[in-house]
Formats: C-alpha cells, structure tokens, sequence
C-alpha cells in the first residue's frame, strides 16, 4: 500500500507539471488498486483521480468520484471536500467554470483542513471565467498559507498562476512580478518540464 500511495503521489505530480505521458504510466500501475478500501477516507482514490483529471480522463475521474460518493456516504470529507472537487475539476474540463464553483461551496468551510485542491480548482474556475480578481483570491490563499501547504506543488504553481490572473486583470506590471517570482523559484528545474516551459513562454509575451 506504502508503495501504492507513493506512485499516487508521483502520478498527480507530473500531471500538475504536464508530463501526462509520465502520470499515465504510473496511474496504469494502480489499476490494481482502483477500487476504495471499506473504511477510511479514501484519500489515495482521490489522488488518483485528481491525476486523472490532469490528464483528460474524464471516465476515470467520474467513476472514482462516484464510487467514493457511494461508498463513503456519512463521510463528512469525502461527500463535501474530495467528491464536490473532482466533480469541479471534470466541470472545468468540460469548459464549464461557473458549475465547477458550484460545486466547491461545499468545500468551502474546509479549505486547508485536508489539502489545497478545493481552493486551488476553485482558482483554475475563476481562472476559466475570467474573472481575474477573484482567481488572485484563491491563489493568494495558498500564497498566504505557506505553514499549511509545506512543499507542496500548488504552492509554486500558485505564483504562476496568480501571473495568469494579474494578465486576464490587465494589470501587466503585478503579472510580470508574478511570473518573475515564479520563475526564479524554479530557476534549477529541468528546463524540459511543459508547465516551466509554458511560463516562460507566457512571460516573454509580457515584455
């Protein structure tokens, strides 16, 4: 199981960083595992389907986030945290923001009790919506709440996306900052990861 959670772990990472070749690979190695233990949250399942979402498969996602929903139903996280997130992040896949921040309400009162997802979706919807001054919002939650989030990876994937909210804002200098901070954060990354490849190409279009 050590294992398990471990390649979960690595299969969302590089699908937040756009290796989705890699996150598949990986994903292809819990198929084993795909069906949620009785008893616990089922907090690996819901790994896996975030990394799902990442990577387009939409089938993968949905039939976790329903089997969680069905399997966990007086589970107070898991109905109103990791279930309402999948489904917001499938909404936005789909192109349809303004559902996905419907069904993150739920999760609201819960925001860095479990992890930063819900908070971090919520900003991709607002981010979607172009709606510019609420993504910074969200972005900023994580920004501001360093103790909670530690290292992991929508930490820094925060910074740049607040440079994409301070672009859809108009407001070039806070989006060049942005981008800058992120940049230099990430400046002893392989130069080959799609997400810093892609931020730099945003950021030299700001110049």
């Amino acid at each position: 199981m050590v294992a398990a959670e471990y390649e979960t772990e690595a299969a969302l990472r590089e699908a937040l960083l756009g290796n989705s070749t890699e996150a598949r690979r990986r994903l292809l190695t819990l198929v084993g595992h795909s069906r949620p233990a009785n008893g616990g949250e089922g907090f690996d399942h819901y790994t896996a389907a975030l990394a799902m979402a990442y990577v387009g498969d939409e089938k993968g996602t949905q039939g976790i986030a329903d089997e969680l929903s069905n399997r966990f139903p007086e589970n107070t996280v898991t109905q109103l945290v990791f279930v309402p997130t999948l489904r917001a992040k499938l909404a936005i896949n789909r192109n349809q923001p303004v559902k996905a921040l419907d069904f993150l309400e739920a999760a609201t009162p819960f925001e860095f009790d479990d992890n930063t997802f819900p908070v971090y979706i919520r900003g991709e919807a607002y981010l979607a919506a172009r709606r510019g001054g609420d993504a910074v919002v969200e972005f900023r939650k994580i920004l501001d709440h360093k103790q909670i989030v530690l290292n992991d990876l929508t930490g820094a994937l925060a910074q740049l996306q607040l440079g994409r909210a301070y672009v859809i804002q108009g407001d070039r200098a806070k989006a060049k900052a942005a981008y800058q901070d992120f940049l230099v954060l990430w400046k002893d990354a392989d130069p080959d990861i799609p997400i810093y490849k892609q931020a730099k190409a945003e950021y030299a279009k700001l110049q």
